[in-house]
C-alpha cells in the first residue's frame, strides 16, 4: 500500500497529456498556416526563420508606413462610457454577450497588416498582408536598395510578393489563373514572360505539365502574349508548397536579381565580375578595349591565312565546307 500510493500521486488527469499534445502540434505563426486563399509575401531565409521574420517585419513595416500610412488601431473597449458598463453589471447575461461582442470586434480591427503564418516548408516564411498590394510593396522596396545600394537584411534571401493562392492541383489551378492573369494579359494588354517554377513538399505536381498549361492560359488569353527567357517584361511566379499554389506576376525580375535581397544591393562592378554574361550591349561596348595597331596587323595575318586555306580547301560538287 506504501509503494502504491506515491504512484497514484503521480498520476496526471487525461487532459494534462491532451493539452501537451495539442501544444505540440500546433504550427509557428500564431496558429495560423497558409491556405488558398491568402495574399502575401513568400520569403525564402538562411536557416534562422525566426530571425528571419523579425527582419522581415522591420522592412515591410518601414516601407509599409511610408507607402501606406501607419498603422491604426482603434480599441471598441475604450469607447464603453461608465454608466454603459455599469448598465451592464446588473444583467450578468446581456454583460456576458457584450463582452463576447466586443472581444470578436478587439479581434478583427486589431489584425495587423503583415501577420506570419506557417508556410509548411523549411527555411521558408510567409507574411499574410491586409491592406496592401504586396506586389507593389515589394517592388518598391527592391527598387528602393537596388537604387541606393544600402544592404538591409541579413538573413532574408528572396522576397517574394504572392498576389493570390489556390488549390495546388492542375484543374484547380487553370480554373484560377484564367481569371488571376487577366489584368497583365488579356487584350488589349500583353507583354513578354516568362514562368518560374518551385515545389517543395509536393510530388505529385509536374513542372513541366504546370508550365505548359500556364503559357497556354497566357497565350489564349491575348496571342500577342510572346515568351521571352532572356529579358521578359513580366515573370510569373508559382511557388507551390504542399497542397498550396502561389501565384503572382513581377515586373523587372531579372533587374533585380531575381528579388535576392543580398544580390540586389550589390554594385554594377561586383554583378559584372559574378556573371559577364548578364551585361547589356551598351555595357559590353564599354568594356571592350580598342585594339592596338600590333594586334590589327596580326589580326590581318590571321586573316590573310584563313582566306588562303579556304581557298585550297574548296569543296568540290555538294561537299559541305568545314572550317
Amino acid at each position: 500500500m506504501a509503494a502504491a500510493e506515491p504512484a497514484a500521486r503521480k498520476r496526471r488527469p487525461k487532459g494534462h497529456f491532451a493539452a501537451a499534445a495539442g501544444r505540440a502540434k500546433r504550427p509557428r505563426g500564431g496558429g495560423r498556416q497558409l491556405e488558398a486563399g491568402m495574399r502575401g509575401i513568400l520569403i525564402t531565409c538562411n536557416m534562422n526563420e525566426r530571425k528571419c521574420v523579425g527582419e522581415a517585419y522591420s522592412l515591410l513595416g518601414e516601407y509599409g508606413d511610408l507607402l501606406y500610412g501607419p498603422e491604426q488601431f482603434s480599441d471598441h473597449e475604450e469607447r464603453l462610457s461608465g454608466s454603459e458598463r455599469e448598465e451592464d453589471e446588473d444583467d450578468v447575461e446581456a454583460a456576458l454577450k457584450k463582452e463576447v461582442g466586443q472581444i470578436r470586434a478587439s479581434t478583427e480591427q486589431k489584425l495587423r497588416r503583415f501577420q506570419s503564418v506557417e508556410s509548411g516548408a523549411n527555411n521558408v516564411v510567409f507574411i499574410r498582408t491586409r491592406g496592401i498590394e504586396p506586389e507593389n510593396l515589394v517592388h518598391h522596396i527592391l527598387k528602393d536598395m537596388h537604387t541606393t545600394k544600402k544592404k538591409k537584411t541579413r538573413v532574408i534571401l528572396r522576397m517574394l510578393p504572392i498576389s493570390g493562392t489556390c488549390k495546388a492541383f492542375m484543374e484547380d489551378m487553370k480554373k484560377y489563373t484564367e481569371t488571376f492573369f487577366e489584368p497583365w494579359f488579356k487584350a488589349p494588354n500583353k507583354g513578354t514572360f516568362q514562368i518560374v517554377y518551385k515545389a517543395r513538399n509536393n510530388s505529385h505536381m509536374s513542372r513541366e505539365e504546370v508550365i505548359k498549361e500556364l503559357a497556354g492560359i497566357v497565350g489564349s488569353l491575348n496571342p500577342e502574349n510572346k515568351v521571352d527567357l532572356n529579358n521578359p517584361q513580366y515573370t510569373i511566379v508559382v511557388e507551390i508548397i504542399k497542397n498550396v499554389c502561389c501565384l503572382s506576376v513581377v515586373r523587372d525580375y531579372v533587374l533585380f536579381r531575381k528579388y535576392n535581397l543580398q544580390e540586389v544591393v550589390k554594385s554594377n562592378k561586383d554583378d559584372t565580375q559574378q556573371n559577364p554574361s548578364s551585361l547589356t550591349e551598351d555595357q559590353n561596348s564599354k568594356v571592350v578595349k580598342p585594339e592596338t595597331e600590333e594586334e590589327k596587323s596580326a589580326k590581318e595575318v590571321k586573316q590573310e591565312n584563313k582566306n588562303q586555306g579556304e581557298i585550297e580547301a574548296e569543296p568540290k560538287g555538294n561537299d559541305a565546307l568545314t572550317v
